[in-house]
């Protein structure tokens, strides 16, 4: 994890092997985060949705269905009321019986009226022109627990296979767990010792506690319980074994997570690292690079081939191109590679992008049912990792394969163009950070298709410079790479990202 710091905004990046996998960003304000609590006030119901607008204090009205009242509405709904009257002075909910459930094809009219008053929690974040999605079943995660308050059931992640560890850790939850608190225990609590578990029971327990205290004499709208910053609630979902490295670039977030880590796992205290070298921390560990590349229109890939990625108002779309590949083989088993290796880098960018709704993916066409059942396949292990719901169907008629993905958080959205060097900023031109990797994209194809021979590289002076220069330069690793010297010569008259190969004649190749 490599995690950018600054007063505005914190950009969190996770990296396996070396390869981005997951970008997150939390700006200064961190209102309305999934997972805050909130007491609002019922704007107006409206029947034909069978659903409610309840005022959070956003500029919208919050969205809350009947659906996401929860069955235990009524409990919740009795806590609040005397806890808001001053008639239950504990937490705690072990005095009484709960309520009988709601019914769950009930109409909302008759649960919830104008102004009235109620609990709820932020299930999605506003995004564009909507407020924030709302629900009435709190719950609170922990490290190895979620805490299911108005509930007496123990749920087990189905993550956790063998069945003599189920039993184990459902009867010490119910020998442990208060009276109508219900616990879903994560597939991290495998193994855990009881110690561990209490403990994040307890502070499950505190923060609802904590609830109880913002709510007496509070007045909507009012946040009575926010969620953990969003470093601290990915620290809390992905610390495992397997993570090996934290590194950050502010003092006082490295004292923080230095802080939670001892809290939540006191065995990986060493892995955060303070960095302080003279270069930017995402340039350091490669992370601008490969936002650069992954944010943009078009995304490049190792074999040459590329995808086009397109945002529209309805869904997004996703094009797959053979581009340059070069193939030994026939045309079918070419686009058959070709798809099986974008159906790995769409997943990777559908996290990166925490890309939601409906999402269409045109891959290249395949003439064998064997090979479209393959790549199906494929792609569904390739999201398996992807942790919000989604659904990836079976290819169309039309070849078409469509992902429906969940919708918590506005989409990250990265502006891969910068101001061109050449008409100084009436126009735009993709990021220069990856106009090296389009060169020798191009000299791959023109060393391997059109077995040129001997090629001249003519760029900008600026250019020719950078490519040449010191031990590592390009120049060494494409002698190494072809067994062949590539000239490069530089030319006033190029514009700073322009390029050309040409041959040993001096016709001007085309790539």
């Amino acid at each position: 994890m490599v995690i950018d710091a600054n007063s505005s905004e914190v950009s969190i990046a996770l990296l396996k092997n070396g390869v981005l996998t997951e970008l997150h960003r939390e700006k200064g304000s961190d209102d309305f985060s999934v997972g805050d609590v909130y007491l609002g006030k019922v704007r107006r119901v409206v029947p034909s949705l069978n659903a409610a607008f309840v005022d959070v204090g956003y500029e919208k009205d919050a969205f809350l269905h009947y659906l996401d009242l929860g069955q235990q509405f009524e409990s919740l709904n009795k806590f609040t009321k005397g806890v808001l009257k001053g008639e239950l002075k504990g937490s705690m909910l072990g005095e009484g019986q709960l309520e009988a459930d709601i019914e769950k094809e009930g109409k909302i009219k008759d649960i919830l009226s104008g102004g009235q008053n109620l609990l709820v929690q932020i299930a999605k974040e506003p995004i564009s022109s909507k407020g924030p999605r709302l629900c009435s079943e709190i719950t609170l995660a922990g490290r190895y627990l979620v805490l299911v308050p108005f509930s007496n059931k123990v749920s087990i992640s189905q993550k956790i296979r063998l069945q003599a560890e189920r039993d184990r850790l459902r009867q010490l939850m119910h020998n442990i767990r208060p009276k109508n608190f219900g616990v879903i225990i994560r597939t991290v609590a495998e193994n855990k010792k009881v110690s561990d578990l209490e403990n994040d029971l307890n502070d499950l327990i505190s923060r609802w506690e904590k609830i109880a205290k913002n709510l007496r004499n509070s007045a909507p709208p009012k946040r009575v319980l926010g969620e953990i910053n969003k470093t601290s609630a990915v620290l809390r979902d992905l610390l495992s074994v397997h993570f090996n490295n934290i590194h950050v670039n502010n003092r006082s977030m490295f004292n923080q997570l230095k802080d939670y880590i001892k809290n939540i796992a006191p065995e990986k205290e060493n892995i955060i690292r303070f960095y302080s070298g003279t270069l930017p921390i995402f340039e350091n560990f490669g992370v601008s690079k490969q936002i650069k590349a992954a944010f943009g229109r078009q995304v490049m890939l190792k074999s040459g081939a590329y995808i086009i990625v397109e945002h529209t108002e309805a869904m997004h779309v996703i094009d797959v191109n053979s581009g340059n590949r070069k193939g030994m083989k026939d045309q079918e088993h070419n686009a058959l590679e070709t798809n099986l290796e974008a159906a790995e880098e769409i997943a990777r960018i559908i996290r990166l992008r925490d890309m939601g709704g409906i999402i269409a993916i045109d891959f290249i066409d395949l003439g064998e049912n064997e090979n479209q059942k393959r790549l199906y396949e494929h792609l569904k292990e390739a999201m398996r990792t992807d942790k919000a719901k989604h659904n990836v169907l079976p290819p169309s008629k039309f070849g078409v394969v469509e992902i429906t993905r969940q919708r918590v958080r506005p989409e990250t959205d990265i502006t891969t163009t910068e101001s061109c060097p050449c008409c100084k900023g009436s126009g735009a031109v993709e990021a220069t950070v990856l106009l090296t990797d389009e060169i020798e994209n191009s000299l791959n194809y023109v060393m391997a298709e059109l077995k040129s021979g001997k090629v001249t590289l003519k760029v900008h002076p600026y250019l020719e410079a950078y490519l040449k220069k010191g031990l590592r330069a390009f120049q060494r690793k494409w002698w190494k790479q072809y067994k062949t010297w590539i000239p490069v010569t530089g030319d006033t008259s190029y514009h700073m990202l322009q390029y050309e190969f040409v041959s040993a004649e001096g016709v001007q190749l085309e790539v």
